[in-house]
């Protein structure tokens, strides 16, 4: 038997009802998620000479801000179905039915992250350098929520790999398709692998001074740029292209430029040992 797609799961599988408590499946996959990047983090940190207690005390500030800043961008950038015709302004808090913004997550989560080094006095730089590949784990682990919700496939599609979506998913206009692309598994195999690839060259190479993170958006955001260009989902449009595309673009262009300008930096700091970057704050200056 040829495989011509693979079917979305029931709709009933995108909550579960416990009592008074209703458990989304998003959710969930969001927690997974972010429990995996604690514990590479924790690794990663470790072994740059910093207390692991010290990643969860940071990330108790840098969770929080990435979840309100996902939320913001997604709203911002998405804003028919809450403040259009139609649309209820409410729904907006309404995280747990999806819709986060990586680009507002990223923005605010470092921002939580830079607050919370500095309370606990432990070097940012290093903090995102460790957390990095983590964090690309954890946008693959929650785009399974996407699969469960129905939600960010792309165009339609016969290729044996297709999704099947619901007619009550299909957008408008799409509603005589059956089958879509999956581009939320596009991307989760694109953050896994792009995940490997910056372990193996921040081992490689020994990457620092923010130069990991960096790559981490260089590798991230390569991907998200064609992905972008295939999905149908409602979003802001300027000109010819999606938003997202836009600020695809803007943001691999800086990633690109403050990669290779950081390269200089660790050069100058190349004399700290691995093992001592996490207790040093002062590897957040130039060593000259």
């Amino acid at each position: 038997m040829i495989v011509t797609s693979f079917p979305s799961p029931p709709i009933e599988w995108a909550a579960a009802h416990i009592g008074p408590l209703t458990v989304r499946a998003y959710s969930v996959w969001i927690l997974i998620g972010i429990f995996v990047a604690l514990w590479l983090t924790t690794k990663r940190w470790v072994e740059r000479g910093g207390d692991a207690q010290v990643v969860g005390d940071v990330s108790f500030w840098a969770i929080p801000f990435g979840i309100v800043g996902g939320r913001l961008y997604h709203v911002i950038s998405t804003p028919s179905p809450y403040f259009g015709e139609g649309g209820h302004p409410l729904n907006a808090f309404k995280i747990w039915e999806g819709g986060l913004g990586i680009w507002g997550a990223i923005a605010l989560g470092t921002l939580g992250a830079y607050l919370g080094a500095r309370r606990h006095h432990v070097s940012f730089v290093t903090f995102l350098d460790a957390v990095a590949p983590g964090v690309l784990i954890a946008q693959a682990i929650g785009r399974m929520g996407n699969y469960f919700n129905q939600e960010l496939f792309g165009r339609p599609t016969d290729a044996p790999w297709a999704l099947q979506i619901d007619p009550a998913f299909r957008p408008d206009g799409f509603e005589q398709f059956a089958t879509f692309h999956p581009t939320f598994l596009y991307e989760l195999l694109w953050n896994l692998a792009g995940a490997a690839l910056i372990i193996y060259l921040d081992k490689r190479l020994d990457l620092r001074g923010s130069r990991t993170f960096w790559l981490y958006v260089m590798v991230y955001v390569s991907g998200r740029f064609w992905i972008e260009t295939m999905r149908i989902d409602t979003a802001v449009h300027l000109g010819p292209f999606r938003i997202n595309v836009w600020v695809s673009m803007v943001v691999l262009t800086l990633a690109v430029t403050m990669f290779f300008l950081l390269g200089a930096r660790q050069k100058r700091s190349a004399r700290i040992p691995r093992g001592e970057l996490a207790a040093t704050p002062q590897a957040d200056v130039d060593h000259d």
